[in-house]
């Protein structure tokens, strides 16, 4: 193994100076050196040993400390690919006992690398390592200059731990970090229990949008907002006043914000003290003096600049009697009790008159002197700007006469001042807000001139001398509250006849509908409940709920415009139809009320109902188009001892409007107590119903179908129960019409096509139960757009084969949109599933239209089968004959509903019914029941 200096580094490095010249990148002040890593030759440049801290010293030193400091690498890159780079940081002692770090570029080289310049060692021939080629530079300086940030951070966090100042840091809007005098400032125990709470918890929610404002123009690091005071709130539920400053700054390379909080509470109070014992002095109006002993000024007010016209540096030193311009003893202002009324002059020779206070203060005096003159001077002006006042001034003395008045005044009340001056304050009678006149003893004016209590904004009405009606907001005070009565009396008004008329406005707009003019429901209720408190009243009470049947229709086909006119001339109709003391109004909508008394008996009731039908129910003529309207109308009467409030009545003639609507339109309804109980009763159902099937309340029940020719059961049919927690089991009869008006029906019936499937599936699976299943669908289920995919869904989900299913749909259902009806089938049908017409005979269906519908059964209508028992035994028959017929022509399977005994099942056998179902064969049972455990 050779060790040489930079003589011998020509050879590689003239070979290899991309290498090096790469590795320098890197480094500077740096030493090149090369290591044959078989025969261990070992090169550097001139620069190394300085480096390495050994220069001077035997090569072979320079070679073993070398090769020391670069064992690890070595060592590496006998198991490294070639040309790949090493990067070590070391930390030696050189000879002179000095500590340095050196850090050591290197890079492998294998004999497919020697080359030209810039060949491409990823296509060299090289698969063996055979040098070691870098560059070794001295990092101490760095490595010291770590260690002294490492020093400056730690002073940095003690200053910042027991720093008197609030520090902390937010980052994404929480805390990151907080100091002890944060803690100590919001009333924490300690700084970890507000690490990862909110910034904005401490900040009033006021000032939160300003504070966001002032950090979001923080741009740059180190930005700082200037010192702002705000309140810091504490958890305790108190506050502080803070001066607070934000600066952007990094944590853990995110950015981030530091606040820096000082408490200036107690600065602030000193502060606030100060001012505001200076202000006493430095903007009172009274010219404050102080002097010694024997009157010389030793301090001299900004007042007393103004008052005298002397400047506090002029004032100062010189006697005080000598700047008032009169002989000023402040001691004998003292001896003649502290208070005493002097002439005084400003520097320019100015009179004053002046009110001298006097006080003894540190072996001097204080003396206080009010200049006189500006009141003089504003009594003066008095009558000045009382002319010139908007408001009505009248000077009343004690024996109610009018001493004096301003302009106003006699504009207001349409006179002349020179006629009201003198005049009794009678030759204006008074009105209150009723219209009652005010007796002259009882006039604000008087009240006040008796008694010297003052009276505001009382609101009268005067006509004056035009015949023009006025109302005043009028004020009296008596003009000296310290004399005896009778006073005199200062008695000011405003015109308010402008502002009171849109008051007037504004209270109709309140409680008038804006389309139709009429009463809202505001006022409808506040007129009725006035009228049902009234004490001793007679007669009957009625109100009538109406409304607009077809309104919707026209409403949306021709407009709101045009529905507009129609409720308008509706509510013109209604108000023609009662008396001029009964009231009509809109409640929204299309629903009206009409509110009448003193009905003596039912018939009147239903004639007044007559008539308003008779009168809606003729042709409204719009923008040349005849429409037509009707009404459903609910009625409520209210005798004398009925205890039911305004809203009671009108929410019951609602509940008797609405059975009316139920019960086909173009109806009246009187309300009783049953039918109350009855709709609140469906109310509670329907809401009941909501929650049956999370409830766990509803259940299905199935009954056989059986084949008329083997008795055997070929299907069954699920139908769904509802048993009620509290009700127990509801009838189907009730709850299913409540779900198809509620549209819960869709909920319903899809959790029982649900239940059925996954029922009949399980039961197929474990028992080998081939019975077809069938369910019925209601019409508004057949308006659901997502039916199919729910039927899909469950069949699917269950894997009961379609074509085990057969889904029913009431005659009626299928003729109210035969075409829609149609497309909705052939999508069950393209499911695979069978589809059956339910209640034939109902729904006047025609044969040219069962032909058009993908059917494949049909079910006789119960009411044909029971006429079998009947005295209409051949009709029946008939009937059923042609059902059957007609059906088996179509390929149609015919199922009898309702069968229930044994001769019927004879009949409808010679009949060729195909299948029967009903209490005879089974009634609907449990599935345990039906199929067995």
């Amino acid at each position: 193994m050779e060790a040489s200096t930079h003589d011998g580094l020509s050879t590689w490095f003239s070979r290899d100076h991309e290498d090096v010249v790469d590795l320098a990148l890197a480094a500077s002040a740096a030493g090149t050196f090369s290591v044959d890593l078989s025969g261990h030759d070992v090169t550097w440049s001139p620069e190394l040993p300085e480096v390495l801290g050994v220069e001077g010293h035997h090569p072979e030193l320079v070679r073993t400390r070398l090769l020391e400091l670069i064992e690890p690498l070595t060592v590496a890159a006998r198991n490294c690919p070639i040309w790949h780079n090493f990067d070590l940081e070391q930390c030696h002692t050189t000879p002179g006992g000095e500590t340095r770090w050196t850090r050591f570029l290197a890079r492998t080289q294998g004999n497919g690398s020697v080359g030209s310049v810039g060949s491409d060692p990823t296509n060299g021939a090289a698969s063996t390592v055979e040098r070691l080629v870098g560059i070794a530079s001295d990092v101490t300086e760095r490595h010291g200059n770590a260690q002294t940030l490492a020093d400056l951070a730690d002073r940095y966090r003690l200053l910042v731990e027991f720093s008197p100042d609030g520090i902390c840091v937010h980052q994404d809007g929480r805390l990151v970090y907080v100091n002890p005098a944060v803690a100590r400032f919001v009333a924490a125990e300690e700084p970890a229990e507000l690490l990862g709470r909110p910034i904005i918890d401490f900040v009033r929610p006021a000032a939160v949008p300003e504070m966001l404002r002032r950090i979001s123009e923080l741009e740059a690091p180190g930005a700082a907002t200037e010192p702002t005071e705000v309140r810091l709130r504490t958890l305790d539920g108190n506050s502080m006043l803070i001066e607070s400053v934000s600066v952007r700054t990094t944590w853990k390379g995110e950015p981030a914000y530091q606040v820096i909080m000082r408490d200036i509470t107690a600065q602030k109070a000193a502060e606030a003290a100060l001012r505001y014992q200076a202000a006493l002095v430095a903007h009172v109006s009274d010219a404050i003096i102080a002097t010694t002993s024997d009157g010389m000024v030793s301090s001299w007010n900004p007042a007393a600049e103004t008052v005298y016209g002397y400047g506090e540096d002029a004032a100062l030193g010189r006697p005080v009697g000598e700047l008032v311009g009169a002989t000023l003893d402040p001691a004998e202002v003292l001896a003649q009790g502290g208070v005493v009324e002097a002439e005084h002059r400003k520097a320019d020779g100015t009179p004053l008159t002046v009110r001298v206070s006097a006080s003894p203060m540190d072996g001097g005096f204080v003396l206080v002197c009010a200049d006189e003159t500006a009141r003089r001077a504003a009594e003066r002006r008095y009558r000045t700007v009382v002319a010139a006042l908007d408001e009505g001034v009248v000077v009343i003395d004690g024996h109610g006469l009018v001493g004096s008045a301003n302009p106003a005044a006699g504009r207001i009340l349409g006179l002349p001042v020179d006629a009201i001056i003198g005049c009794a304050t009678t030759l204006f009678p008074l009105y209150d807000e009723s219209g009652a006149r005010i007796p002259p003893s009882e006039y604000p004016s008087a009240l006040t001139r008796t008694t010297g209590r003052a009276t505001n904004g009382r609101v009268v009405r005067v006509r004056r001398p035009d015949g023009r009606w006025v109302w005043l907001s009028m004020s009296c005070r008596p003009l000296d509250t310290n004399a005896t009565p009778p006073h005199q009396v200062v008695t000011s008004f405003t015109d308010i006849t402008e502002r009171r008329a849109i008051g007037e406005q504004l209270e109709h707009d309140a409680t008038h509908d804006p389309l139709t003019n009429l009463a809202n429901r505001t006022l409808i209720l506040q007129r009725l409940e006035e009228a049902l408190c009234r004490p001793r009243r007679k007669g009957t009470a009625c109100v009538l709920f109406i409304d607009l049947d077809k309104f919707k229709v026209i409403n949306d086909s021709l407009g709101h415009g045009i529905g507009d006119k129609v409720l308008r001339i509706a509510g013109q109709r209604l108000k023609n139809c009662v008396r001029r003391h009964d009231l009509v109004g809109r409640l929204g909508g299309d629903e009206f009320a009409v509110v009448t008394f003193a009905l003596e008996h039912g018939q009147q009731v239903r004639a007044l109902v007559d008539h308003i039908r008779q009168s809606l129910t003729e042709p409204i003529i719009v923008e040349g188009r005849r429409l037509r309207v009707d009404a459903s109308i609910g009625v409520v009467t209210a005798h004398e001892h009925d205890e039911r409030s305004a809203e009671d009545l009108l929410r019951d003639a609602d509940v008797a409007m609405y059975q009316a609507k139920t019960r086909g339109r173009g109806r009246h309804e009187l309300f009783d107590v049953e039918l109350r109980e009855r709709v609140q009763r469906q109310l509670r159902l329907e809401q009941d119903l909501r929650d049956s099937v999370r409830g766990g309340q509803l259940w299905v029940a199935y009954q056989p179908v059986v084949d008329l020719r083997t008795y055997q059961r070929v299907a069954v049919e699920a139908l769904l129960r509802w048993q009620h927690p509290v009700h127990g089991s509801i009838s189907p009869g009730e709850f299913i019409p409540l779900a198809e008006e509620s549209d819960l029906i869709n909920l319903i019936g899809g959790y029982m096509l649900r239940t059925c499937t996954r029922e009949l599936s399980l039961r197929r699976l474990r028992g080998g139960t081939r019975t077809r299943l069938t369910a019925n669908l209601s019409a508004r289920q057949l308006d659901d757009e997502s039916l199919v995919d729910a039927v899909d869904d469950a069949l699917r989900t269950t894997g009961l084969p379609p074509s085990e299913l057969c889904l029913e749909i009431t005659e009626s259902a299928l003729m109210r949109e035969p075409e829609k009806a149609a497309e909705i089938l052939t999508a069950l049908r393209n499911l695979g599933v069978r589809l059956a017409i339910d209640d034939f005979g109902t729904g006047y269906s025609s044969l040219a239209q069962l032909w058009k519908l993908p059917l494949d059964t049909l079910k006789i209508d119960r009411s044909f089968v029971a006429g079998l028992d009947g005295p209409g035994n051949p009709d029946a028959e008939a009937i059923i004959k042609g059902i059957v017929t007609m059906a088996h022509s179509m390929g149609l399977t015919v199922i009898a509903e309702g069968t229930e005994n044994e001769r019927q099942v004879a009949i409808l056998r010679g009949l060729g019914c195909d299948q029967a179902q009903g209490f005879h064969f089974g009634r609907p049972a449990p599935a345990e029941q039906v199929f067995g455990e």
